[in-house]
């Protein structure tokens, strides 16, 4: 039986500033890129289309975030279409070699304008650009994907789906809530996407106008580093006094009006933003008074959520001092016993959620991923088997689901798996692809097929030569001559 596996590589909650991936372009290549970008215009205007697409692509390979001239090559492809231009042809697609993200987004691009309507190819521009960190490329593209997506004959609901997803990633909720929109209108009895339309608007009202009157991503990046020079003297106090104000000022108008259950929500929020114990547990004895009052189970889910927020920031106060005290025994069995612990309580909350939401997969997810880091993996299987029929945890419950498998024991089951989900995926040498790959290799190297598990894992090591135990595997593996 295989080792229990460790956390996957590249899967998970994403947070942080939306700002952190975002690549920008410097000036200088801006500069040497309009070069190419002006020979580009010159010579489409004497109606030689092909020419110029491959004049634009090489300016774009330069500074990959000029939202203009990726419109001009659109509006050339266009062109080209409407006087009769032809897909390229099948010998230079092939020619076309797959790459970093930055790579294969141009590739996309190249392909889009020698066929403007493939929506496929947008979606890869899309995914490829934000990957990248090319957000106001994202951001260019999406509409443009959208409307061809809800004009087609067959509009694709996992298209919309992933536009909200990446939408949703760079805090761009009116868009994402646009996407999701669309999406209902395939599903509009899917419970889960009402709920997401709410959390979306909620989460527009939140953000609010955080990042100015910016035009770009890059703007903005400007704009945020000038704020953040402005107000670093008096930040905290300035902060934590406004928290406990708004905090009083809620307070006081919902005992002015106990019967308002807005007032409630908003008092319960002002008590959660200041992340201190004494404000977190007035809120949860709040919500237990309103829970056994109303009976309604959402009082008693922001209970779960305060109680989940309360765990993780412990967790990184853990990893903290084990990150200053690396080799200190006890932090780290301290650590492993928080670990287990926090597995344990987040599943029981997750499973309340089910028991009052039958049809919530976030939930159900979350609950075979307890399982699965508490070491039940066999329990973990079914769930897995049931959540991945939801487009959005497809590709990575398919590989716990594999993974859970090989170290319940069921060999072949996993290496089935976890060939299923390789084939499905589109994306090649990102972090989900390197570990479908790593993981198949691992199945197949316990199935005693050497041969192929040294294939599987010479691609990771093809991909990322330093992930996890690759090369060490690859070498005892090897028959050497």
């Amino acid at each position: 039986m295989a080792e229990t596996p460790p956390q996957p590589e590249g899967y998970g909650d994403q947070h942080g500033d939306v700002f952190r991936g975002y690549q920008d372009i410097p000036e200088e290549d801006r500069l040497k890129a309009q070069v190419f970008f002006d020979r580009g215009k010159s010579v489409a205007d004497t109606g030689n289309f092909e020419y110029a697409i491959e004049m634009y692509i090489q300016g774009l390979t330069i500074d990959p975030e000029n939202t203009e001239a990726h419109q001009a090559l659109r509006e050339i492809s266009l062109k080209r279409k409407a006087s009769g231009g032809k897909d390229l042809g099948t010998w230079e697609k092939m020619k076309l070699k797959k790459g970093d993200d930055k790579q294969n987004m141009l590739n996309a691009e190249k392909l889009l304008a020698y066929d403007p309507g493939n929506t496929d190819r947008m979606l890869a521009i899309l995914q490829s650009a934000y990957k990248a960190g090319f957000y106001d490329t994202v951001l260019w593209v999406g509409p443009i994907l959208q409307k061809a997506n809800v004009d087609s004959k067959k509009p694709d609901y996992n298209k919309f789906m992933n536009l909200k997803g990446i939408y949703e990633q760079l805090e761009e909720f009116k868009l994402a809530t646009d996407a999701c929109h669309y999406a209902r209108t395939l599903r509009p009895d899917d419970m889960d996407l009402q709920q997401e339309l709410k959390n979306l608007a909620a989460k527009q009202t939140m953000k609010g106008g955080k990042y100015g009157t910016a035009k770009s991503f890059r703007d903005s990046m400007r704009d945020r580093d000038l704020q953040d020079r402005l107000l670093e003297g008096e930040r905290d106090v300035r902060t934590e006094d406004a928290l406990v104000r708004a905090i009083r000022e809620a307070d006081v108008d919902w005992q002015n009006n106990p019967d308002d259950w807005s007032k409630f929500t908003k008092l319960i929020d002002a008590l959660r933003r200041p992340e201190q114990l004494e404000y977190e547990n007035r809120a949860i004895e709040l919500l237990e008074e309103a829970f056994k009052k109303t009976g309604q189970f959402k009082w008693r889910q922001r209970v779960g959520e305060i109680k989940m927020a309360q765990l993780s920031r412990q967790e990184r106060a853990l990893r903290g001092q084990l990150e200053r005290d690396k080799g200190n025994p006890e932090l780290i069995q301290r650590y492993k016993e928080f670990r287990l612990e926090r597995a344990k309580t987040e599943m029981a909350e997750y499973q309340l959620i089910l028991e009052h939401y039958p049809t919530d997969s976030s939930a159900r997810f979350n609950v075979a991923r307890r399982m699965f880091d508490l070491g039940q993996h066999q329990e973990a299987i079914p769930v897995f088997q049931h959540v991945r029929s939801d487009p959005k945890y497809r590709v990575i419950a398919t590989v716990l689901l594999g993974q859970s498998f090989l170290v319940a024991g069921f060999v072949d089951e996993a290496v089935d798996t976890l060939k299923s989900v390789i084939d499905e995926y589109p994306g090649r040498g990102d972090e989900k692809s390197i570990g479908m790959y790593y993981w198949y290799g691992r199945a197949l190297e316990e199935k005693k097929d050497v041969g192929a598990a040294v294939k599987a894992y010479s691609q990771v090591a093809q991909w990322n030569f330093n992930y996890g135990d690759v090369q060490a595997r690859i070498k005892r593996l090897r028959p050497t001559t």
